[in-house]
This record gives C-alpha cells, structure tokens and sequence, in this order.
C-alpha cells in the first residue's frame, strides 16, 4: 500500500558565493547553516577553491556566463525568501551581481569577502570600489573590523568608531549594517548593529551592540559565512532584522564554541551544532529520568538535602538553562523513602543548572549534576570518589558576582581546581552561609557515572 505525500514548505534562500572544498566556509557554510534554520537553500557558485583547515591552494573565478546562468536558473524557479552574498571575486561579478539583485524583492544580507584571516587584501581596488553599489542595494551589509576599515576608512577598533562605521556604511545606502568585532582583540567580542529608519522627526539612526565572551579557539574559519547565512535564514522567515542578529549572533557563538576538530588545522565552526542541540533533548531527558528511577529504587533519602534534590542533565551542546532538564519541584523524601514531586521537563532546575553550566565551561564533557545533603558524614564519605574534591566559600562571594552565587561558586571551584591540577572536580563542597543551606554538588560526564557516584557516598554514610 503507498503512502499519502506530505509536502513540506520551507522558506528558501539563495547564497551567491564560492566553494570551500574544505567544507567551512562559502557554499557549504552557507547550505549547512541554511538547513539548520529550516530553510530550503539554493546557490550560484562564483568561484572554486581548492582549500581545506591549513589554507587555500588555488582559486578560480568562473566564467561570468556561467554564474548568470546559474542565478537565472535559480530565480526563475523559486520565491526567494532571502539572499545572501559572499566572495564574488571581481569587479564583473559584483557588478553582475549588482545587477540581478536590482530585481528581488527579498532580503539581500552582503557579507563582503575582501580581507583573508591573514590580513591580505583579496580584491583589487575596481572590485573593492564596485562594492559600493551592491551595498547600496542591501538590507543588511556584514563586513568585520578589516572589510569595514576598507570600505569606510574607519577602523573600528573601539565602540565608538565601529558605530562610526556603520554610520558610513548606512550613508552609502544599506539599510543597516553589522560591524563584527571577532577580529578586533579583547576578551568580549562585540558586534554593532547600525540601522536608519525613518520616523515623524526624520531619520533616525539607531545601534544595538550584541555581546558574548570570547572564545578561546582558532577554528574560525567561515565564521562570517555562518553568521550571514544565519541572519539571511532568519529573515526569510520573515522575522525582523534585530530579532535575526540577535538570533544569528548568538548561532554563531554556539558553532565557534563547539568547533569540529576535523583536519590538521585548526578545524571548522560547527554549522549543525544548535540543530544537534535540539535533538539531544529528548535522549537527555530519558537520561535524567533514568538516574531519577534508580535513586527512587535505592532510596537516597539519606542524601536529601531540606532544599530537595534534583538531577540535572545538559544537552551536548547546552549553552542555557532551557537546554538542560531536571525534576519539576525535585525529588523529596517520603514515609517510604524518596519521590520525584513532577516529571522530567526541559527548564526545571534554575540553581543546579546555572551551576552545571558554568562548570561546563571548563569541562564541556560535564554533562549531569545532582544536589546532595551536607554533613560531616558526607563531606568524610567524598573521600572515596573517584577523583578531586574540591569547594568554594560564600563568604568571599562578591555582590556583583556574574551569574549569581551558582555562576561564581562553578568558576571558583572549578576555575581554581583545573588550574592546580588539571583535573576535573567530582564534586563541590558548598558550605553554605546564613539562611542558605550547605550542599554537596555531584558532577559527572555521564547519567551511569553520575548514579555511581551518588551510590558511592550512599554506600559510605550508611555504614
């Protein structure tokens, strides 16, 4: 018997730029990240490089015939939701570019390809000037520190002269520009967003700046790609610029994070990583429900804290409180010994999980927590873990701590612990301070690693 079709939808987005046969950046940066957005993405091929995680061997520009053909091909067949632009090479490419996108009537997001991680310039000055007119018809032109300073004459090295910037960038006619900060050095990477828009006194130029901590890590390479793709896939769904920077930059911060060491060389962002996120939800949340049964058959109540205790699992690639699950209202104990009070949901722990997560900035593989009761019974019974025990005093907590007390206590437990010895804590000792009660915090890599360790001070303060 066959089956009834079920057509999807998609949005669909086109990316006109060239070919990493490394598979980073360009094309198949732009394509990757496109499926991860749900979006339907097409492509007119500029160039071909033969490149992989060391550098790039040879490039070469194809025909401008061929890549009309292509752009035509595309157009006269799909309702272009969005379009993005990358390395066009040279002048009668951007101009033939120029050109077709005169004609869209979609989004069209410029990252200008101009500048090599190395600094070299890849343009020559006709096709660097004939980016003026492409600018002028973008909805949003993306360039970093080194692509801006070359179309501007500004380097943007400070907040202020990067909103200088995409001031300039605004003028030559795009409706709003994205002054990325990857490659200007400091710890916060910082991107500006400068818009004009018009209201009753005028025009009105206005700047967002979107800010994440640095990552330490020189797989990069098709960040910019990546970030473009992104914002484009979020407009050609139709949402709003600031909501689609928003959105894209913060994409970007999760595949830089979880790079993929693949190569001899530094390796790629991860194009897939937010979609991997999402579906490791599921498998986290029967991993957590799973420890949960097996404290509820041993009874744990020994180690219940008064606060209750919770089991909480991060996803892979978890990088906020909604990615980890955990017990809704805790595990308690009972008359017969201990009880989850609700089901198993994505969200349900706010101080075990903020904890898990800035633990996981110094180990990623970390990927379960649990809460247990502090005594000297237990403190004696982590003795028999199986690796370093270490813990942190409230009492030096600052008032304007990042994170709150669950942030500080990981990154000075943690923090101090790798720097020492370069292992990674079993468990946290929290001593507590007035009106907050002591906790033993259990960490492990996996739900079977974390159920032994919680038997393990079980098996110690019940002799």
């Amino acid at each position: 018997m066959s089956r009834r079709r079920a057509p999807v939808s998609p949005p669909v987005a086109l990316t006109v730029a060239g070919s990493d046969s490394g598979g980073g950046a360009g094309i198949q940066a732009d394509l990757k990240t496109m499926g991860a957005h749900g979006v339907f993405g097409t492509s007119v091929v500029t160039a071909v490089t033969a490149q992989n995680t060391l550098g790039v061997d040879r490039s070469h520009v194809l025909p401008i015939e061929e890549i009309g053909a292509q752009y035509d091909a595309v157009a006269s067949d799909f309702d272009l939701g969005a379009v993005k632009t990358g390395m066009l090479a040279t002048e009668p490419v951007i101009d033939l570019v120029t050109d077709r996108l005169a004609a869209v009537d979609a989004p069209v997001v410029v990252d200008p390809v101009m500048v090599a991680a190395s600094g070299d310039r890849l343009l020559d000055p006709a096709a660097e000037d004939a980016y003026a007119s492409l600018i002028e018809a973008s909805t949003l032109v993306t360039p970093n520190a080194d692509e801006a300073a070359v179309l501007t004459g500004i380097d943007p090295d400070d907040p202020e002269r990067a909103r200088a910037a995409g001031e300039a960038l605004v003028e030559m006619g795009a409706d709003a520009a994205l002054v990325t900060g990857g490659h200007v050095g400091s710890d916060t990477v910082t991107d500006t967003l400068v818009s004009e828009t018009d209201d009753e006194a005028g025009v009105d130029t206005r700047v967002r700046t979107f800010e994440h901590a640095r990552i330490d890590t020189d797989a990069t390479h098709g960040s910019g790609c990546t970030l473009s793709s992104a914002i484009a896939s979020h407009l050609a769904h139709g949402e709003t610029l600031g909501y689609a920077v928003e959105a894209g930059t913060a994409f970007m911060e999760r595949a830089v994070r979880y790079s993929l060491d693949v190569g001899a060389g530094p390796g790629s962002v991860h194009h897939l990583a937010a979609l991997r996120e999402a579906a490791d939800r599921h498998r986290t949340m029967t991993d957590v429900a799973t420890v949960v049964e097996a404290f509820v058959d041993r009874d744990v109540s020994r180690l219940v804290p008064e606060v209750g205790m919770n089991v909480v699992g991060a996803t892979a690639y978890a990088e906020a409180v909604g990615e980890t699950a955990a017990v809704e209202g805790r595990i308690t104990r009972t008359l017969s010994g201990v009880a989850p009070n609700g089901g198993v949901r994505l969200g349900a722990s706010s101080h075990v999980a903020r904890f898990l997560l800035a633990a996981r900035e110094f180990d990623p593989d970390l990927r379960f927590a649990v809460n247990c009761r502090f005594d000297d019974e237990t403190e004696a019974a982590t003795a028999a873990l199986d690796g370093p025990v270490t813990e942190y005093d409230r009492a030096a907590e600052p008032e304007d701590a990042a994170g709150g007390t669950m942030g500080w206590g990981a990154r000075r437990a943690f923090g101090s612990a790798v720097d020492e010895t370069g292992e990674t804590p079993v468990a946290v000792l929290d001593r507590g301070d007035v009106g907050k009660e002591a906790i033993v915090k259990v960490v492990a890599e996996t739900p079977e690693q974390l159920g032994d360790r919680v038997f393990t001070l079980l098996d110690e303060v019940e002799i």
